[in-house]
């Protein structure tokens, strides 16, 4: 019985950093199927890339520009970012 609540709670909570980008060592393909959502400084963002908590940034993806990899265009952007997980109503 205690295995359950344990490995409930550590589903439940999102990590400190996490990155949409398969390359990269902070991507959790369990956690985004489970459809993370971001607020930062209070707005919902839906172009986040990879965010920070405890350093509190973002990278977000900028239009439709592509890098020299094909890769999208980010910026890093400072400020309190909230993630959490959608609820499906």
């Amino acid at each position: 019985m205690n295995d359950t609540p344990s490995e409930t709670t550590s589903s439940d909570t999102l990590p400190d950093r996490l990155s949409s980008d398969p390359r990269s060592p902070f991507y959790n393909e369990e956690i985004l199927g489970r459809d993370v959502g971001i607020r930062f400084k209070g707005v919902e963002k839906n172009n986040v890339e990879e965010y920070c908590v405890s350093e509190g940034w973002v990278r977000m993806s900028v239009g439709t520009a592509k890098d020299r990899y094909g890769n999208p265009m980010t910026i890093k952007a400072h400020g309190t970012v909230e993630p959490y997980f959608r609820t499906k109503a």
